[in-house]
């Protein structure tokens, strides 16, 4: 352990929880047991393996991607390098849905860009009599969100492919669209470092000003969504201007922010008032 918390050091920020968490899951047991019996040592093939893992992460591969899996809402999902990997602060936008439509009965919802079902998985299990739809444009994503959804006998969700709000077309009268979009800018010099390395360019790259996604979603979302209901997105911590003010230029009313646990604005949120106008 310790030999592996000083391989990782200069190259990860999380060094210490990178190596408990990758020999947990080579030893089967809990990550802090190491401590209580340092005379143990690992049998060469989980030693090998975890020297593997340590070498990867080392190079700066996710440990969601190395493990195959993340936790998200308390749910175990599977994770591949065809999704984004779910972050903690996509459960406020998991909250927020909640709290939202926590008096609207047998809502429905649609996910755009499910990638591995992070999001619309955590709804569909926290409130079983939504309906909700996962839209995701990449085939090998959607899999994974299929997948995802499966292995947690969650039957209150629909798969659908396609780009944003177009596989909803003649699917009118949601109570709300939800959304974390891709919102990184294409040159912003985040994109080739660390774990961004790793992931899905399709779920980071917002185009030149990282606004893209939003105004394809805005373009066409009030075609499906019910009056007075909720358009609700995740966006970068210094796009909280922006994406607030696309709401108001496309219609929406009441349109609200909120930060994340660590303070910076991270989500928002506009009515749909049901007319023509702005789109």
């Amino acid at each position: 352990m310790k030999q592996a918390v000083g391989t990782l050091a200069p190259c990860s920020e999380s060094a210490r929880s990178d190596a408990e968490v990758l020999l947990a899951a080579v030893t089967g047991k809990p990550r802090h047991e190491p401590y209580g019996f340092p005379e143990r040592h690992l049998a060469s093939p989980d030693a090998e393996r975890y020297r593997c893992w340590i070498e990867r992460r080392c190079a700066g591969e996710p440990v969601a991607y190395l493990l195959g899996q993340r936790e998200f809402w308390s749910l175990c999902l599977r994770t591949t390098p065809d999704v984004l990997i779910p972050r903690p602060e996509t459960e406020l936008l998991v909250q927020t849905a909640l709290n939202l439509l926590a008096h609207t009965q047998q809502p429905r919802v649609a996910d755009l860009g499910t990638g591995s079902g992070a999001i619309a998985l955590a709804l569909a299990n926290e409130r079983p009599d939504l309906r909700v739809t996962a839209v995701e444009v990449c085939g090998a994503a959607l899999d994974v969100a299929r997948d995802n959804a499966a292995a947690l006998d969650l039957r209150n969700v629909e798969f659908l492919q396609g780009n944003w709000c177009e596989p909803l077309q003649g699917l009118e009268g949601f109570e709300m669209l939800i959304s974390n979009p891709p919102y990184v800018a294409s040159n912003d010099p985040h994109l080739a470092q660390g774990d961004l390395r790793f992931e899905p360019s399709l779920a980071l790259d917002g185009g030149p000003d990282g606004l893209a996604a939003y105004r394809q979603i805005l373009g066409r979302a009030h075609r499906v969504l019910r009056p007075g209901a909720i358009m609700l997105f995740e966006h970068g911590y210094d796009q909280g201007v922006q994406v607030p003010a696309l709401l108001r230029e496309h219609g929406y009313t009441d349109v609200s922010s909120a930060k994340d646990y660590a303070g910076q604005p991270r989500l928002c949120f506009g009515r749909w008032p049901g007319t023509a106008e702005n789109c």
